[in-house]
C-alpha cells in the first residue's frame, strides 16, 4: 500500500491523550492526509502539543479537525464516520489508569468496551459501503496493552502474540474485552483490523499522575515519592516515539488480522525507575541532598501484577522494527522535558477530578 497516496483521511480516537497526540504530531510529518481527532476531552486530554505543531502553519491547520465526541454516543459517532469518510483509523480512546479502574470499574466498562463496540459497528457499516479499491487499503489499528496477558514470574517467557489472556484489573479486563470484540469482527465479518499490545509508554506530554512524571513532580516539589509494595514489580518501558513509529509501520505493512506485541526492551523494576529519575534529577538540579531520600514505600496496589515483559520478535522479523531509544536515553530526555514544562504539569494536575486518595497524588 502506498501510504501517502492512498490514505486521504485518517481518524485518531483519543487524539487528545498522551499517545494519541504524539501520533497526530507524527502523522503530520509522514503523510499528506487530513487528520480527524475524535476525543471526548476528559481530565487527561490536552491539545498543547498539537497546537504547538500547527500554530503558524496554515497547511497543517487546514489538514486537522477536532470533534468532541464520546464513543458511547452511537448516533453521534455514526454521523461523524459518515461525514469524515475515513481510509484509516487508529483507535486509542480508552480509560487507562489502573488505580482509577479499581475505584470506578464501571467507567472502564462503558468507555473501553461499549465505546470500542460502537466504533466497530460504525466502521463496519462504513467499510461495507466502500468501493472495492478503498476496501483493499482501509483498516482499523486497535491499540491495546500488555496488561491483558496478566502477570508473569521472573523465570517465565515474555509475552508474545500467542500469550494467553489473563487480565487482573478492571482496566486490563476492559481492554481484553475490547481486543476480543475487535478480533471477532475480523473472523466473523472479514473486517480489516490490526491489534497492537504495547508495554508501558513514557515520554513528553504524559499526564502527570502516571509513574514517571509523578515521581519527577513529587521530587522537585520536595514531596515524598510513593513506591508500591517492595518496589520490585517489573515493567517493560517503551519510549512514546518508538511506539508511534511502530504503529505507523503496522498500519502500512502489517498483516490484516494479526496482533503485534510492541516492547521497549526496557525491563526495569519500579524501584530502579524511581532511583534512575532521582539520580538524573540530582545531576540536573545540583542539590546537596539526594532526591533518593524522598522515596517512601506504601501499601501495595490490590491485584498488582508482578512482571510484564514483551517479546517483540514478530514485529522485528516481519516489519524490521526495533526501538531506537533505550531506557537510559529515553528517561533522560523525559526528565529534561518535564523540568522544562513545569507549568503545563501544574495546569494538568489542576484539571484532574480524581480523588487521588490511594497515593496522595496531588504534588502542589
Amino acid at each position: 500500500m502506498n501510504f501517502k497516496e492512498k490514505i486521504k483521511r485518517i481518524v485518531v480516537t483519543g487524539g487528545a491523550g498522551f499517545i494519541g497526540s504524539n501520533l497526530i504530531i507524527k502523522l503530520f510529518d509522514v503523510s499528506k492526509a487530513n487528520i480527524f481527532n475524535l476525543d471526548k476531552f476528559s481530565y487527561a486530554s490536552d491539545f498543547t502539543g498539537i497546537n504547538n505543531k500547527i500554530d503558524n502553519n496554515e497547511e497543517l491547520k487546514n489538514r486537522y479537525k477536532f470533534f468532541k465526541v464520546d464513543l458511547k454516543d452511537k448516533n453521534r459517532l455514526d454521523s461523524l464516520i459518515k461525514e469524515i469518510d475515513p481510509d484509516l483509523v487508529f483507535h486509542l480512546a480508552a480509560e487507562s489508569h489502573v488505580d482509577r479502574s479499581i475505584e470506578s470499574p464501571e467507567v472502564f466498562l462503558e468507555n473501553n468496551v461499549i465505546g470500542t463496540f460502537n466504533l466497530l459497528m460504525s466502521l463496519k457499516a462504513h467499510w461495507e459501503n466502500l468501493s472495492f479499491e478503498r476496501k483493499e487499503y482501509f483498516r482499523l489499528v486497535h491499540i491495546s496493552t500488555d496488561e491483558v496477558f496478566g502477570s508473569i514470574s521472573d523465570d517465565e517467557k515474555k509475552f508474545d502474540e500467542s500469550s494467553r489472556y489473563d487480565p487482573r484489573s478492571p482496566y486490563s479486563a476492559s481492554k481484553a474485552s475490547s481486543d476480543h470484540f475487535v478480533k471477532s469482527f475480523f473472523h466473523t465479518y472479514d473486517f480489516p483490523v490490526l491489534i497492537t499490545n504495547c508495554s508501558n509508554n513514557y515520554g513528553p506530554w504524559q499526564f502527570p499522575e502516571k509513574l514517571i512524571p509523578l515521581v519527577i513532580m513529587k521530587a522537585i516539589n520536595e514531596k515524598e515519592i510513593p513506591l508500591y509494595g517492595d518496589g520490585l514489580n517489573v515493567r517493560d518501558w517503551l519510549f512514546v516515539d518508538d511506539h508511534i513509529e511502530a504503529l505507523i509501520l503496522i498500519a502500512i505493512k502489517g498483516k490484516i488480522g494479526n496482533s503485534y506485541c510492541i516492547g521497549g526492551v526496557g525491563e526495569s523494576t519500579n524501584k530502579n525507575i524511581v532511583e534512575m529519575i532521582c539520580n538524573h534529577l540530582d545531576k540536573l538540579k545540583n542539590k546537596n541532598r539526594s532526591y533518593l531520600n524522598l522515596i517512601k514505600y506504601v501499601e501495595d496496589r490490590p491485584g498488582h501484577d508482578r512482571r510484564y515483559a514483551i517479546n517483540s520478535s514478530l514485529i522485528k522479523s516481519e516489519l524490521n522494527w526495533e526501538p531506537k531509544y533505550n531506557l537510559k536515553s529515553g528517561l533522560f530526555i523525559t526528565v529534561q522535558w518535564y523540568l522544562n514544562n513545569l507549568n503545563w504539569c501544574y495546569e494538568m494536575n489542576k484539571k484532574s477530578n480524581y480523588s487521588q486518595k490511594r497515593l496522595g497524588l496531588n504534588f502542589n
